[in-house]
């Protein structure tokens, strides 16, 4: 997260500096002695910016981007640390209240602009879905208050990976983390200080830098054990990301890690430059971060901070000092600040495309509004005379009663919302017990429909279809969880036919629809669902702990299967999955004998097997769309959403004993996928099926089933 410090660099920290007389109580000072503007820093700062923004905007072609925060971390590391030193040396102490009073003034106000504008814009229902409302109002709250990350790592966000449908300030996280650095830091410094003056005969920056050494291994270790057994929740977690501002730390007061010789500060500098560029072009979603993998950004930060040589033009301290690299610097926190939720909010205004033109329109309108606020919030807010000429206590004071009232406006909206939010979410309930006449699918595939005509109708409409999803979460088995959990619905009754639907979350979109065929139909149903973790033999390509996961649940649902009387086997999944390709010409190649081995052990055994080509995977939830536009305006090109060669038509074909079903004549013609099909929505996000329109697949399920369960009677 780029914090507002321009101006905080650290100062000879190698030679004591002098005691100077301490100044008032009353007053709140920017800094407790003169420091030095580092321009390569900021320089440092734009290229971490610029890192994050792009990798938001254009995620394919700058996957590693997201390492741009790692190196926020270690600046802030780096500027706070000397900042607090100098100030522990030079009056003996470090007053709290001033030091976050200043932290407060600089950061809070353009903080809670952007989140006063999130929360306006998550009231509006043209600009928000109400489904998404109750998440951008608990993720704008936890960001108000700073525990943004906590919220996440409890809620189990896959950042990388996107999991989930991301709020307007889900970005916030990072703020989150370096605001509770910027209370534990200077609390660990004073403890420090402490225990040196009283134990270790005054040696109170030795006591420091131990102190601080000690915490940075620590958190390294932490967060390394932690990305491999649970890496979800350890992206977010504090003491998980201590280490990396402690390598900022050590930079700044340990005055041999700033390197002043020519050659060695140009090879020092630049191979900094060189590894950030490597990461963010290799590093993805499959990395395991932050982990040991966090390690090469950190010291890729830290190496061109360290370098200091700055007398020939072509070194990386006077190339990143130029002009352009300082602006974007300045602006950097405000530009990282506006140009999420902006990202999040485009799709839904209306008029407003995705393409390469509008992209780039909303890019160069991020750094306007970061500019803006820059020029009329930060600055003159950091130096308002009234709140710097007054006691620490009344910045703070201030702070919480803004931070009070943007709450109040979110919890303002909310209870605004809620009425139509309890309502459309009675209407689907509604919708699902009494559809239309060849509504959905029927209107594709049943005969008699052919005539049907819709016209503009979208049910569910566009701002609820993100809550028509399905329950039971206990029995979709998420992230590093390994459990093999059976769930059990239907009839108990002896002779009822055991139906077994297994697969991904493309597969758990279909429980609700398969609880009602189970009960409709008598059979009995056994579930067992693990998100991004088809049923197959063949490993993900997902290195770490998941792909670990993901192995281990499918060898217990493979031993599950092997105790229990199946008469059939319902499985989908994501056509996208990516696995191995170890002992085989292509992942393709993998992917077709998994599911080959993962049946062949059911099939030996007279157990039939129904499977289904995946439905297509849209770049952005159509929703947005369809909120703000005509059907046809939201159509999307076959070629863009559409995996042509499915490996799980590949794996069925021929095989005897396995059937598959094909909507792909559902969701598309020759050149375009629809959004909508027969008045029904299609889409609750942009690859999974809302339950409305699968239920009204039912039947065809329902008859390839019975026919498969006829078929192994006979």
């Amino acid at each position: 997260m780029p914090s507002a410090d321009h101006d905080l660099g650290p100062q000879n920290l190698g030679k004591p500096a002098r005691v100077v007389a301490r100044e008032p109580r009353t007053a709140s000072p920017e800094h407790a002695e003169p420091s030095r503007f580092i321009p390569h820093v900021q320089g440092l700062r734009a290229i971490a910016v610029l890192f994050v923004v792009l990798y938001h905007f254009w995620p394919a072609r700058l996957p590693g981007g997201y390492v741009g925060v790692d190196v926020f971390f270690v600046i802030s590391g780096f500027l706070i640390s000397a900042h607090l030193m100098r100030e522990l040396t030079a009056t003996g102490t470090v007053r709290l209240g001033q030091f976050w009073a200043r932290r407060a003034r600089r950061l809070l106000p353009a903080s809670l602009l952007v989140l006063l504008f999130c929360a306006l814009v998550a009231a509006s229902p043209y600009l928000t879905p109400t489904s998404a409302l109750p998440n951008e109002v608990q993720e704008i709250l936890a960001s108000t208050f700073y525990v943004e990350n906590w919220f996440l790592a409890l809620t189990s966000a896959d950042y990388l990976n996107h999991a989930g449908d991301p709020t307007t300030v889900q970005h916030y996280w990072s703020l989150s983390l370096e605001e509770q650095f910027y209370v534990l830091w200077p609390l660990i410094m004073l403890a420090a200080a402490w225990v040196g003056v009283k134990y270790f005969r005054g040696a109170q920056r030795r006591a420091v830098l131990l102190a601080l050494a000690a915490v940075t291994v620590a958190s390294f270790v932490f967060g390394v054990i932690f990305t491999i057994t649970d890496p979800a929740p350890a992206y977010f977690v504090t003491f998980g990301r201590m280490w990396q501002f402690g390598v900022g730390a050590l930079v700044a007061l340990v005055p041999v890690l700033r390197v002043r010789n020519a050659w060695g500060s140009f090879v020092l500098g630049w191979a900094g430059v060189l590894t950030l560029l490597y990461v963010a072009f290799t590093f993805d979603g499959q990395t395991p971060f932050p982990g040991y993998m966090a390690l090469l950004p950190t010291l890729g930060a830290a190496a061109i901070i360290s370098a200091s040589n700055t007398d020939r033009w072509w070194y990386p301290t006077r190339v990143l000092g130029v002009r352009p690299a300082r602006f974007i610097g300045d602006i950097s926190y405000s530009l990282y600040l506006w140009h999420w939720p902006l990202i999040i909010i485009a799709p839904s205004v209306p008029f407003w495309g995705l393409t390469i033109y509008h992209r780039v329109a909303l890019l160069v309108l991020c750094f306007v509004l970061a500019w803006l606020t820059k020029r009329f919030v930060e600055d003159p807010m950091r130096s308002l005379k009234a709140l710097t000429t007054r006691p620490a206590r009344v910045t703070l004071w201030a702070s919480l009663a803004a931070m009070l009232l943007v709450a109040g406006v979110t919890t303002a909206g909310w209870a605004a919302n809620a009425p139509a939010y309890t309502a459309g979410v009675q209407a689907i309930e509604d919708l699902r017990e009494n559809p239309p006449e060849c509504f959905g699918a029927a209107s594709v595939l049943d005969p008699a429909c052919s005539g049907a005509d819709f016209g503009a109708d979208v049910l569910p409409a566009p701002g609820f279809a993100g809550v028509d999803r399905p329950g039971d979460a206990e029995c979709f088995i998420q992230l590093n969880d390994a459990r093999a959990q059976a769930c059990e619905f239907g009839s108990d009754a002896p002779d009822a036919p055991r139906i077994a639907l297994i697969g991904d979350s493309h597969a758990y979109q279909l429980l609700p629809t398969f609880q009602r065929l189970a009960d409709e139909r008598g059979w009995h149903l056994t579930t067992w669902f693990k998100g991004a973790c088809p049923w197959s033999t063949t490993p993900l390509s997902t290195p770490g702990a998941f792909g670990a996961a993901c192995t281990e649940w499918r060898d217990g649902v493979r031993a599950d299967l092997a105790d229990r009387d199946i008469d059939a086997v319902f499985t989908a999944a994501i056509a996208s999955t990516p696995y191995s390709s170890a002992g085989f010409d292509s992942s393709y190649d993998a992917a077709v004998a998994g599911y080959l081995g993962a049946w062949q052990e059911v099939l030996d055994r007279g157990i039939p097997v129904i499977t289904v080509v995946d439905n297509p995977v849209w770049e952005t939830d159509p929703n947005k769309c369809l909120r703000t536009r005509a059907q046809s305006e939201c159509d999307a090109p076959r070629s863009d959403v559409l995996v042509t060669d499915d490996p799980l038509r590949a794996a069925a074909s021929g095989v005897e004993g396995v059937t598959l079903l094909d909507f792909t004549d559902v969701y598309c013609d020759d050149e375009v996928c629809w959004p909508v099909v027969g008045g029904a929505n299609i889409y609750r996000d942009q690859d999974h099926l809302t339950v409305t329109f699968a239920d009204t697949l039912a039947p065809w399920y329902a008859d390839a089933i019975e026919s498969a369960l006829e078929t192994r009677a006979g």
